[in-house]
């Protein structure tokens, strides 16, 4: 069983993984002079892509908690609780594609 200090450290590291990857990932560019509006571009790309993922993780974990429940007494609604934990994915797609679309 995991220790409450060690789940704090793990999800703080992971939270300012998912925010602070994509802002240098997207703040990459240093061949050109970054002014303030370049820089609050980019905070938004990394704001969008990683708020995004944290949303989509949290839905699939209650999805998945969920489907299991539902499979364990219901097996035949296999292919609809796949279809359920496969759709928050489509969050993580919108918030990169946003991102791309606010750093071009």
């Amino acid at each position: 069983m995991i220790s409450k200090r060690l789940a704090k450290y793990v999800f703080w590291c992971t939270l300012l993984g998912v925010l602070v990857v994509p802002a240098v990932a997207f703040g990459a560019e240093t061949a050109k002079v970054v002014t303030m509006p370049m820089a609050i571009k980019t905070l938004g790309a990394a704001l969008a892509m990683g708020i995004s993922a944290l949303a989509a993780a949290y839905a699939q974990a209650r999805i998945g908690s969920a489907g299991q429940g539902t499979l364990a007494e219901r097996p035949e609604e296999r292919v609809f609780v796949l279809t359920l934990t496969a759709l928050p994915e489509v969050i993580v797609l919108l918030g990169f594609v946003m991102a791309i679309l606010l750093n071009t």
